[in-house]
């Protein structure tokens, strides 16, 4: 098997990476999704969590109220720390079962947006950064989550420098520009992580 790290600045084009190369045909381990998975209703990831934060971090129905949640955490390094302590081990351990289950051969592709804040870069085969630059993450944040210009920076600087993810990168895909030219670039990785599966 080929383990690939993906990560990027936060509105970088991960998600657009990962749905190509999953059409390729790569198994795609997103971290996002099983941090939702380990903290949904029922879970002990969730009971950590209102142990840790309090039940205002719940909705009515008792999911996890991630708004109220990011309020909390973007605010205090103290408690972001805890709560990824809490998300972390539980993500980690469910994405190891799916790698468990992929077929032998398979070429697996771990979307994990802090790879560099914690330190998985060496975990991986090949590392991939897709990146762009600071002003184009502020525009797409504020048109895809309506972020004032601030609250975007500020949500950008939460995260690993730009010169820090590319310093732990294998390989880099450049999207300052249009999705086709994103998706030519994922095309040629492609090509180089399964050489026999290139065509289809």
């Amino acid at each position: 098997m080929t383990r690939v790290g993906l990560t990027g600045g936060i509105a970088s084009g991960k998600s657009t990476v990962a749905e190509a190369l999953a059409d390729y045909g790569a198994v795609v381990i997103d971290a996002d999704v099983l941090a939702r998975e380990v903290v949904a209703p029922g879970t002990p990831g969730l009971a950590a969590v209102v142990a840790r934060f309090g039940p205002q971090v719940l909705t009515a129905a008792g999911e996890l109220d991630r708004p109220a949640l990011g309020q909390v955490v973007f605010a205090d390094p103290v408690a972001r720390a805890d709560l990824e302590a809490i998300v972390h081990p539980a993500v980690r351990a469910r994405a190891a079962e799916v790698e468990a289950q992929a077929p032998t051969g398979s070429v697996l592709v771990h979307v994990i947006p802090l790879l560099v804040e914690t330190g998985q870069a060496g975990s991986f085969d090949v590392c991939v950064v897709v990146d762009t630059a600071a002003q184009t993450q502020v525009t797409r944040l504020a048109e895809r989550n309506g972020y004032s210009p601030a609250e975007a920076a500020s949500r950008i600087s939460a995260q690993a420098s730009r010169q820090d993810r590319l310093g732990v990168a294998d390989v880099v895909l450049s999207n300052d520009g249009d999705r086709q030219e994103l998706l030519e670039q994922v095309a040629e990785l492609w090509s180089e992580l399964a050489p026999s599966n290139a065509a289809g």
